[in-house]
């Protein structure tokens, strides 16, 4: 091989691996963005603008016009979670508490199969303001991919099974249009005033 012909190869792999990492930094920011970071404007369009139609345990339909009129938190998980499910209920309670406002929360199910209506509606019962929201595992799949969340089932053995899922809290300001993420156990604080910003505005 020439020197030139050497020289243009190295280049071209340069260039390859920065799209790589750019591709990956992109990817990276969508999922797991953290501290109440705003997603790109080209991905928050599209968060929660399909045409799912799921079901609330106060018996009303769950649409993207659900999310108007008022701000709104929304989480995916499942009643069966160990750790992750509770411990972000937990902490959403803590942020309004530090904020001194209550926000509307959504609970939405990955695990449609096991979740019932009442069951959601049992395990969000104490936290104001929340309803569980379920469907059948065609509806919620159609809701996983508008919201932008990965969920799998993880089989445990003897027949038993846990739900593997993005563990992060979706704000959505008055209008329904997505506005941010927080993380798995970010910090309150930062958490807090997201929702005193978004209240207020």
């Amino acid at each position: 091989m020439t020197k030139s012909g050497g020289t243009a190869l190295r280049g071209l792999r340069l260039a390859l691996w920065g799209f790589v990492l750019a591709a990956g930094l992109a990817v990276s920011w969508f999922f797991v963005a953290g501290g109440g970071a705003p997603r790109p404007p080209s991905l928050a369009d599209e968060i929660g603008q399909g045409d799912y139609r799921l079901t609330t345990t106060a018996g009303e339909p769950f649409t993207r016009e659900t999310l108007r009129g008022e701000p709104s938190l929304v989480f995916f998980g499942f009643t069966h979670c160990p750790d992750v499910c509770p411990t972000t209920l937990a902490d959403i309670a803590d942020w309004q508490e530090i904020a001194g406002v209550k926000i509307r929360t959504f609970f939405i199910t990955v695990d449609p199969e096991r979740d019932s209506l009442e069951a959601l509606a049992d395990y969000v019962s104490w936290l104001p303001g929340a309803l569980g929201v379920g469907g059948s595992p065609e509806a919620v799949a159609e809701a996983l991919g508008d919201f932008k969340i990965i969920a799998s089932r993880r089989p445990l053995g003897g027949g038993d099974y846990t739900m593997d899922h993005s563990a992060y809290v979706m704000l959505f300001d008055k209008e329904g249009r997505y506005n941010r993420i927080f993380s798995y156990q970010t910090d309150s604080e930062k958490a807090a005033e997201g929702l005193r910003r978004i209240v207020g505005g």
